[in-house]
């Protein structure tokens, strides 16, 4: 390794690090302030929204001034491209599917109590919890497939990124109350479904639209409890009944066995739908390098590579020959003739 390499490798670790002390600062000032501005229900919604923004604000400064990154906010993988929306799409449609099919063994082996509210008031605050979810996902992805992960990449690679990223995940939930060795791999798998849809679109658009609908089909479509809380839904509130691997009690589905194996399932669904994606982001692009190139002398190399190299043929000679002197009655008929041509020349 030359010291040119090293030494980027040990700049883009520095700033790994920093990036990672930047996601602990802003997630404990978050709280704080929004404890400070609202101790009511609004204040999960405004600790999203400033954890997600001063997120995405303090890493679009980190890539301006450590990496000149003229477009630092589209480098952590939200550039606004062509079909943005439409990937997302595709990944809310991956991750509402999952839940389906986590959901529906449910409804067949002990079923869902269901308690809908009707409430004018209930409907105000689902869009509220429709928005929270929106920002958690948002910040869950630029904060472990952002500026830190691709900084990260450049030291370890992608599969050791993702690797270390899924294990710092993992950590994350394992430190919150009902955690168990369940939600533990769902969360690592989770991670890395992430991380690979992150890697074959180069964005995050898919991942924060699969985050998104992940949690947000729980618990405001099913009523269902999300990492041990389930007060997210104020319309539909439901408890499923069945076995522990199933259910995953009530911590949720990021605790049922049945729940990691759909998601490893997923993988394949995700190759699937973003194959045009991985092609169109990650197909090797070929740049000319400069060097001229005789194409006549290449087609004429090529040609005699084919042919045969043969030696021209001598030129043919050709002979002049004199006119031919005509024969002596001709020359005899026609000397009178020109004498008389030239009498009547000299007659007055």
């Amino acid at each position: 390794m030359s010291a040119i390499q090293r030494t980027g490798k040990l700049r883009a670790y520095l700033e790994f690090v920093a990036a990672v002390l930047y996601f602990f600062i802003v997630r404990a000032f978050a709280r704080n302030a929004a404890i400070a501005v609202q101790r009511d229900a609004w204040q999960p919604l405004v600790e999203q929204t400033l954890f997600a923004g001063l997120l995405i604000l303090g890493y679009a400064a980190f890539g301006a001034l450590f990496d000149r990154q003229p477009r630092s906010i589209a480098a952590q993988g939200l550039p606004l491209r062509s079909g943005w929306a439409g990937e997302f799409g595709i990944g809310a449609a991956i991750g509402w599917g999952a839940v389906v099919v986590c959901v529906l063994p449910m409804l067949l082996v002990g079923g869902i109590a269901v308690v809908i509210t009707t409430q004018h008031g209930a409907w105000g605050w689902l869009v509220a919890d429709a928005a929270y979810f929106l920002l958690l996902a948002l910040g869950e992805e630029v904060a472990f497939r952002g500026y830190g992960f691709q900084r990260f990449a450049v030291v370890v690679g992608p599969s050791g990124a993702a690797f270390g990223y899924a294990l710092f995940y993992a950590i994350m939930r394992a430190v919150q109350p009902g955690s168990t060795n369940a939600s533990i791999a769902i969360s690592v798998v989770f991670s890395f479904l992430l991380t690979t849809a992150y890697l074959r679109t180069r964005a995050l658009w898919v991942s924060w639209g699969l985050n998104f609908a992940w949690k947000a089909s729980q618990a405001l479509i099913f009523g269902l409890t999300v990492t041990g809380v389930s007060s997210h839904s104020p319309v539909i509130e439901g408890n499923p009944m069945g076995p522990f691997w199933l259910t995953g009690g009530g911590y949720g589905l990021d605790a049922s066995w049945w729940a990691c194996v759909v998601l490893l399932v997923a993988f394949a669904v995700l190759y699937r739908a973003t194959r045009e994606l991985d092609f169109k982001h990650n197909a090797p692009v070929f740049v000319g390098a400069g060097i001229p190139v005789d194409i006549d002398a290449a087609a004429k190399r090529q040609h005699e590579a084919a042919m045969g190299h043969a030696e021209p043929a001598a030129p043919g000679l050709v002979q002049i020959l004199p006119a031919a002197t005509p024969p002596a009655e001709t020359r005899a008929a026609s000397e009178p003739a020109l004498e008389r041509a030239a009498d009547r020349e000299d007659l007055p």
